[in-house]
């Protein structure tokens, strides 16, 4: 008699879905969890909750609180975040974007996160105008107070999050473009988030225009997309930029996007 497979109550899959809808769904939000409210969330039995929670901190993906019994994300999470960031990460998923966009229209394209007080690009491609700079733009830093690409992300902050990074430290004039001054500053920064990107000239380089949109992830800020030339060439194509310079962004916002865990309808919930 030939050997049974021995039947599971849930297959593999399902279980492997289960434990990442679990760990999805630790963020900004909700950045610690408690057995019963895992298994309210997703419809779950407290045993299954609490068994994959317990797995998760076994393999150091969480850690639990004795005091409180609640989880949190673990040093599991850091270490592949490391290795992902390692291996070419936010980059590599900006890339494609980058590379469209700067063949579409023939500039410059980066991607710039923030780095405390500055915006750090983490990706460039050039367009058919040539490169930027005679050296590789990635990792470049761009401070807070001076050019589009700053201005797109930072304007899209709540005033006192910008204020304590703007107006508690000296702000450095780099040419005669560069603004220093709080309101003349947040004037900027109300004028990006009502047009929906930044426009610069010699702010922070005297040879440098760039055009920028904030990327967003859900409603959250996260980078700036930017088309960056002379100004010989950006000005007069200014407005014509505008349309693809967005639509690369909205593009980028989405790849950047993980996938949301699937909570169980409000009626399973216990």
């Amino acid at each position: 008699m030939a050997e049974q497979t021995p039947v599971t109550s849930s297959p593999p899959l399902q279980t492997a879905d289960r434990v990442l809808n679990v760990l999805l769904s630790f963020d900004r939000e909700r950045p610690e969890w408690g057995v019963t409210e895992i298994a309210e969330e997703f419809g779950l039995d407290k045993s299954v909750a609490q068994r994959l929670l317990a797995a998760l901190a076994y393999r150091g993906f969480l850690v639990s609180d004795k005091r409180s019994r609640r989880y949190r994300l673990g040093p599991a999470v850091w270490h592949l975040s490391w290795v992902w960031e390692r291996g070419g990460g936010m980059a590599s998923l900006a890339r494609p974007t980058l590379e469209a966009l700067a063949g579409a229209v023939g500039v410059n394209a980066l991607f710039a996160v923030p780095d405390g007080v500055h915006m750090r690009c983490v990706a460039a491609v050039d367009g058919a105008t040539g490169p930027l700079r005679y050296y590789v733009l990635a990792g470049e830093l761009y401070p807070a107070h001076a050019g589009a690409t700053s201005r797109a992300y930072f304007g899209m902050l709540p005033p006192g999050d910008r204020a304590v990074l703007l107006y508690g430290r000296p702000m450095a004039r780099f040419g005669e473009h560069t603004l220093t001054d709080p309101v003349r500053l947040e004037e900027r920064f109300s004028e990006m988030r009502r047009d929906g990107y930044a426009y610069s000239e010699g702010e922070y380089d005297p040879d440098t225009a760039a055009l920028a949109a904030p990327v967003l992830v859900g409603r959250r800020p996260v980078g700036t997309l930017t088309l960056a030339a002379t100004p010989e060439v950006l000005r007069p194509r200014r407005e014509q930029l505008v349309a693809p310079l967005l639509q690369g962004a909205a593009d980028l916002g989405r790849a950047l996007t993980p996938s949301r865990p699937r909570r169980a309808p409000h009626r399973e919930r216990r």
